[in-house]
């Protein structure tokens, strides 16, 4: 098992010193998904939620928190992101809607966390946006699907449907 590299010899939270890495093109998919009940996936796919347009509202969300992750998680850096896309797909017959955002820069270092921050903050928002008709909405199932780039090269997950 490789060692945490957030951690310093003395088992002390750090930031990585990435100045030495080369900068490479980097990217990141994460996926995830809202289960709900039919009623309120219907409400959502027909627009007639009373506040808007659920799904573009969630796309917003999640494009803004990629931006926005070193703000949220500590140790991560702040990167300038060179595309971020979120896409938000109903699927009826599982009664929920599934969040896939892809993440993708030139940088030293990689944009699991950004990608992850992405369908959370969407997934969320989802949530938000819809829990007067439905608080038993669940939220589940956020991994990473692949990353591509960097020292680490190549990963995608095995179990991926």
């Amino acid at each position: 098992m490789s060692q945490l590299t957030h951690l310093n010899a003395q088992g002390e939270a750090r930031m990585v010193d990435v100045s030495e890495k080369a900068v490479t093109v980097r990217e990141a998919t994460a996926s995830g998904w809202v289960e709900m009940k039919p009623e309120t996936l219907a409400l959502i796919q027909d627009g007639g939620h009373p506040k808007g347009d659920v799904l573009a509202v969630a796309r917003i969300a999640g494009i803004q928190a990629a931006k926005k992750t070193s703000d949220l998680i500590p140790l991560c850096h702040p990167l300038m992101l060179s595309s971020v896309k979120v896409e938000l797909t109903p699927e009826p017959e599982l009664n929920r809607v599934s969040i896939e955002a892809r993440c993708r820069l030139s940088a030293q270092t990689g944009v699991e966390m950004e990608a992850l921050t992405a369908v959370s903050v969407a997934a969320l928002t989802l949530y938000d946006m819809c829990k007067a008709v439905d608080k038993g909405m669940r939220i589940s199932g956020i991994e990473l699907v692949e990353k591509t780039g960097g020292k680490s090269g190549d990963w995608r997950r095995e179990d991926n449907a």
